[in-house]
């Protein structure tokens, strides 16, 4: 095992896929100087300009060219840069992409991981600070993945390379120098969630960066004497239901939370689900239905902190299961 960041884990998981497959390829903006987070960082040294190609500022052509690659036979890995600017390649992915296998009969194969930083990044404001996991989860076609920590970006990133579907891979903006130990025999397959910690007295899920805030929340709650289970989902299409109704109907209570904005948040399928199936208690925390603002005090409205996760989880444990 060796300690690395998110990053690095990202890179290098990337490298091992391209030293096996001389399909993988990669193209997307600044690939070749490393990424704006590093997270390509000396790939184009080792392999070429040939497969880690610098493209034109213009997301629909990138994420376009990604398709035509992939139903050519390559492995496209695809760099939107950050969630936001990938919506102006909606069509190549919700239409082209996500379809292909269904309108031609498994004919044609998209087999491209799309990565879209996702999350608030400190005074980016309203364009750069997007969460919309549940806006590609409500696709069908498409895999979803979200990865919280080093390990997870380097296993769940191989794991993404070696689906056979299109994958939309999103890495929060302020994980990439989070640091944690990595292991490289260690797979995660899609749709695998994690329990991060374990207790009786309600269920917590959630994903991404969100996941620290939880765990945080967590060690107050024992203090107090509350103790939670706590799941990172880590990919939200397909997701853990078992992990999580096996875990919903033992507490009797859920709490979901996430970063993305509460109203049709990707929170309200789960729990759904849950009370569906179990029966239990169910309660969301999102972000309100606002633009992350620029300005750090209005910024701050759009957070949802370990104090919120507390509060919200001590009166759902009074509530009776």
């Amino acid at each position: 095992m060796a300690l690395m960041t998110y990053a690095q884990a990202a890179a290098l998981a990337l490298q091992r896929g391209m030293d096996a497959d001389g399909a993988v390829v990669v193209l997307g903006e600044d690939v070749g100087r490393g990424g704006i987070f590093g997270q390509y960082r000396g790939l184009q040294e080792r392999f070429g300009a040939q497969r880690v190609i610098d493209t034109p500022i213009s997301e629909a052509t990138i994420l376009g060219a990604g398709v035509g690659m992939a139903l050519a036979g390559l492995r496209p890995v695809v760099e939107m840069r950050v969630v936001d600017f990938a919506l102006c390649a909606m069509d190549e992915l919700v239409n082209q992409a996500a379809k292909n296998r269904f309108m031609f009969g498994g004919q044609g194969r998209v087999p491209m991981v799309v990565r879209m930083p996702v999350g608030i990044w400190d005074s980016s404001a309203a364009q750069h600070s997007q969460s919309l996991e549940s806006w590609f989860a409500h696709m069908p076609g498409l895999v979803v993945v979200c990865p919280a920590t080093p390990q997870d970006n380097y296993s769940m990133l191989r794991a993404a390379l070696a689906s056979g579907d299109p994958v939309v891979y999103m890495e929060h903006k302020t994980l990439w120098g989070a640091t944690g130990e990595v292991d490289e025999a260690q797979a995660v397959p899609l749709g695998t969630a994690r329990v991060v910690r374990r207790g009786d007295a309600l269920t917590m899920v959630s994903w991404s960066r969100q996941v620290q805030a939880c765990a945080e929340a967590c060690e107050q709650l024992a203090a107090g004497g509350i103790e939670c289970d706590l799941i990172d989902l880590r990919s939200i299409w397909p997701w853990d239901r078992a992990a999580v109704l096996e875990s919903c109907a033992r507490t009797g209570r859920l709490l979901v939370v996430h970063e993305a904005v509460q109203a049709a948040g990707f929170g309200a399928e789960i729990a759904a689900t849950a009370a569906e199936a179990t029966g239990c208690r169910v309660m969301r925390l999102g972000a309100p239905r606002i633009p992350v603002g620029y300005a750090p005090v209005l910024e701050a409205q759009s957070r949802v902190t370990a104090p919120d996760i507390v509060a919200a989880a001590r009166s759902l444990s009074q509530s009776p299961r």
